[in-house]
């Protein structure tokens, strides 16, 4: 674990999660698909349409023992090009994200049921959700949902969760 020394925030990538048109805010968001707040702040962030959303897993495995099998569905479902219809499928019900709701969540979502199941449990997978989980543990992330927002000039700031409403 000595990789997890304290850095910035990683900055935008292509290989991150990114929705909106990106001619607002570009908000940085580290989430945990079983966490009620995380559900909340997404549902406000998707009323936002002139904000650009970064999403990185964050599960919390210690308080949220599914979370990181639907980050893995998450990514897996990324590999078949179905990230966003996924994420929001998950938020849309986290009291169910045992392996058969994934799975009908992946079966309404038209994905290759085998190869879904087979990339959720890859290391690839897993290694991405490892790497958002570290990125946001070195930047500071302690808790979910939390938002960073990307100034024009390249600065972070971690934006307190309240900003976007009560939970």
């Amino acid at each position: 674990m000595s990789d997890l020394g304290s850095a910035p925030i990683p900055a935008v990538s292509g290989e991150d999660h990114v929705r909106g048109p990106g001619g607002g805010r570009t908000l940085i968001v580290y989430a945990d698909f079983e966490c009620p707040f995380c559900a909340v702040l997404d549902m406000r962030l998707r009323a936002l349409p002139a904000d650009r959303v970064v999403f990185r897993h964050f599960p919390v495995r210690s308080s949220h023992p599914r979370a990181w099998p639907a980050a893995c569905a998450a990514e897996a479902a990324a590999l078949q090009g179905r990230f966003w219809e996924m994420h929001d499928a998950l938020f849309a019900d986290p009291a169910r994200l045992e392996d058969p709701h994934l799975w009908e969540r992946g079966r309404r979502l038209g994905l290759e049921l085998e190869r879904f199941d087979r990339d959720r449990r890859c290391d690839g997978v897993r290694d991405r959700v490892k790497r958002d989980f570290r990125a946001g543990v070195r930047g500071g992330v302690v808790t979910t949902p939390t938002i960073f927002e990307l100034g024009d000039d390249g600065s972070v700031a971690k934006l307190s969760r309240e900003e976007f409403g009560p939970a």
